[in-house]
């Protein structure tokens, strides 16, 4: 009966511990299949920097989410990368855009919920 207490505590801990682990392979999975697209759809594509982020990314209220972002060149226009990739994200320009940088440079940016969103990451 004494360790009753202690046994439920350590449920909850494993309970984040197990959040916190499949919040990331989350985020290891969209970066994976968004540089996979990227390969794909844009065909002079050569990624240069690939960046991913498990947490609250926005920095408001108490919830977890994926963020992956791939910086890549290509001869491609704004546009035409949209296009492109359009079939697999839907571009909303707040949790999916492209932004333009130097010329020929592009940055993808793709943010999504995470499978545990109310996980202690997020707080």
């Amino acid at each position: 009966m004494l360790l009753l207490p202690v046994i439920l505590i350590l449920a909850v801990i494993s309970y984040e511990i197990f959040g916190m682990w499949m919040n990331h392979r989350a985020t290891d999975r969209q970066t994976e299949k968004l540089e996979a697209d990227i390969r794909k759809e844009i065909g002079d594509g050569e990624i240069l920097e690939i960046y991913s982020e498990t947490g609250n990314t926005s920095g408001t209220g108490n919830h977890v989410e994926c963020l992956s972002v791939i910086t890549f060149s290509t001869e491609l226009t704004e546009e035409e990368i949209k296009e492109k990739m359009s079939e697999a994200y839907v571009f909303d320009g707040w949790d999916c855009y492209v932004e333009p940088g130097d010329e020929g440079f592009y940055t993808f940016y793709l943010k999504t919920s995470a499978p545990f969103p109310n996980n202690i990451e997020g707080h």
